[in-house]
C-alpha cells in the first residue's frame, strides 16, 4: 500500500522537501553542498514552464470548438488563478507572521555597507524605483519580451 502512494508525483515532493528539512537540520553542511542540486531543478522548471503553459493552452483551445465555451473556460481559468493567487498570498502572510521570519538577525540598516549594493544594481548602483515605475516595469515592451526576456533571479 505504501508503494501506491510513492508512485504519486505530490507525493514524492513531499517527502523530498521533508528529507530535505531533515537533512538541512541535522546536517547542514551537507544540505548546503546539495545547493546546486536544488538551483538545477529550479532552472529547469523555469525553463519548461512557458512550453508546458503554451501546449496547454492552445491544446484546450483546440478542443473547445465553440467560441462562447473557450470564452467560459478563459473565465474560469482567470477566476481560478485570482483564488489561488490570493490564497497562496494569505498563507504566505499567515506563515511570515506566525514564524516571524527574520527576527533574529538584529540587523542595523545604518551599519550596513551601500557600496555592495553595486554588483547588483550594475554600473549604476543601486536605484530608487517609484510605485509608477514599478507598475511600468510590469508591463513588457513588446508581445512576446515577457516570455523571451523573462530574467527571474
Amino acid at each position: 500500500m505504501v508503494i501506491h502512494w510513492l508512485g504519486k508525483l505530490y507525493i514524492q515532493v513531499l517527502v523530498g522537501i521533508a528529507l530535505g528539512i531533515i537533512l538541512a537540520l541535522f546536517e547542514p553542511e551537507i544540505a548546503v553542498a546539495m545547493k546546486p542540486l536544488g538551483d538545477g531543478f529550479v532552472k529547469l522548471i523555469k525553463m519548461l514552464i512557458t512550453p508546458i503553459i503554451f501546449c496547454t493552452v492552445v491544446t484546450g483551445i483546440a478542443h473547445v470548438g465553440d467560441i462562447k465555451r473557450a470564452g467560459k473556460l478563459g473565465l474560469k481559468a482567470l477566476i481560478y488563478f485570482e483564488v489561488i493567487t490570493t490564497l497562496a498570498l494569505i498563507v504566505g502572510l499567515i506563515i511570515g507572521n506566525v514564524t516571524q521570519l527574520g527576527s533574529g538577525m538584529h540587523v542595523d540598516a545604518s551599519s550596513l555597507d551601500a557600496s555592495a549594493l553595486k554588483a547588483y544594481g550594475g554600473d549604476h548602483g543601486a536605484v530608487a524605483h517609484s510605485t509608477a515605475d514599478f507598475f511600468m516595469n510590469l508591463v513588457p515592451s513588446t508581445f512576446f519580451s515577457g516570455v523571451v526576456n523573462c530574467d527571474l533571479r
